[in-house]
């Protein structure tokens, strides 16, 4: 976890956000709902609830059964994904400067990933039904 707060922005600056801490986490999501909602994989860094704060224009949509999506309403930055079982933010990690200093440590839907895109280093890739696991969802 990152040992001090942390402050990222969207591309206008309307939005801001702090994390008191951040996971160790990033992590790269295929699926077709977050390709379709940032035109590519959706990397993000991760936090509890209690350790974000987002102060600005923020819009959100249920988007399943078990998540919600953010953005700022001013410039349309892709904000963050969050689970509602437990409130925890996959933050955009481009909200950050140099994506807060992580690296990539996961992808999920990998089964889902175009062809053509490939991410390198050695992390943990998972299908969507071992993504499904890993949080918990059935």
């Amino acid at each position: 976890m990152t040992a001090h707060p942390i402050n990222g922005r969207c591309m206008c600056g309307a939005v801001t956000v702090e994390a008191a801490h951040l996971g160790e986490r990033m992590s790269a999501c295929h699926c077709d709902m977050c390709r379709r909602w940032t035109g590519a994989a959706f990397v993000s860094v991760h936090a509890r609830a209690d350790n974000v704060t987002l102060t600005g224009p923020v819009k959100t949509l249920d988007t399943s059964e078990w998540a919600e999506r953010g953005w700022c309403d001013a410039c349309g930055s892709t904000l963050f994904y969050r689970l509602k079982q437990d409130g925890s933010y996959g933050l955009s990690a481009g909200l950050f400067e140099d994506a807060a200093g992580h690296s990539l440590t996961e992808e999920y839907y990998i089964d889902q990933k175009p062809v053509g895109w490939a991410f390198a280093g050695d992390h943990n890739r998972m299908n969507a039904a071992e993504t499904l696991a890993f949080f918990g969802i059935s």
